[in-house]
């Protein structure tokens, strides 16, 4: 049986065009925007989902093709099913899906694709190793290579551990771009959720003038509003 095949003609029979207009613009993909030239089909994430279940046993091979197509929604289904194999495989498994997934980042190009599989493919595999790794993507021109180095780090929030995340959030911390932003704001929320709410404010305290608008409205989300409030008229000491 061809699988990829198989994807395809469940890609093309899913499809619905209205809900592909939508999606083209809701992830940016005109003229000049972030994903620019991004092709949908029209189909919801929860059947991306059960479709990738049905094929999970595909080889690395296909979901390489698939991860490759011009279409979103097969390069979605691609990253579930490599993330599950991530989850399920041994260390060298995990390695080359890590390796795969680092060769064809210009694929991962979009910030859903980035935040399904970041924590889980590149965070995982680069768990108790050098993170150097994470360092040089975050100084990289790519946008969506900055964004992965960022959110892999959720694999580390989520055990407790802050060190990456803080040190790269001040890397990106003069970052241009919006996604970067919210992306950077995110993970130190997350700090202060999972780790510990002081070491965030810590954090902030040297850097919260400094910090673009929306990354610190991300990241103070949870503190309470007369603090919210303080932060954001720039009277916190």
């Amino acid at each position: 049986m061809d699988t990829v095949r198989d994807i395809h003609a469940a890609v093309r029979r899913l499809a619905d065009p209205e809900k592909a207009k939508i999606l083209q613009r809701f992830f940016k993909t005109g003229p000049g925007q972030y994903g620019e030239g991004d092709v949908f089909a029209g189909i919801t994430v929860p059947v991306i989902r059960k479709l990738a279940g049905k094929h999970r046993d595909i080889p690395l091979g296909d979901l390489l093709k698939l991860l490759q197509s011009p279409v979103h929604e097969e390069r979605l289904l691609s990253l579930f099913i490599l993330v599950e194999k991530c989850r399920r495989g041994d260390d060298a498994t995990r390695k080359r899906i890590y390796a795969l997934y680092l060769k064809n980042t210009r694929f991962i190009n979009n910030w859903d694709l980035v935040d399904l599989s970041a924590e889980h493919i590149v965070g995982a595999t680069l768990d108790g190793t050098d993170r150097a790794p994470l360092y040089r993507l975050a100084s990289s021109k790519n946008l969506w290579e900055r964004r992965i180095a960022i959110l892999a780090t959720f694999y580390d929030i989520k055990k407790g551990i802050p060190d990456h995340t803080l040190t790269l959030a001040d890397i990106l911390l003069s970052d241009r771009h919006d996604l970067i932003h919210k992306a950077v704001g995110w993970m130190l929320r997350e700090v202060g959720k999972r780790c510990n709410p002081d070491t965030l404010r810590e954090f902030l305290r040297t850097r919260y003038r400094n910090m673009p608008r929306t990354m610190l409205r991300y990241a103070i989300e949870r503190f309470p509003a007369d603090e919210r409030a303080s932060y954001l008229a720039g009277i916190i000491e």
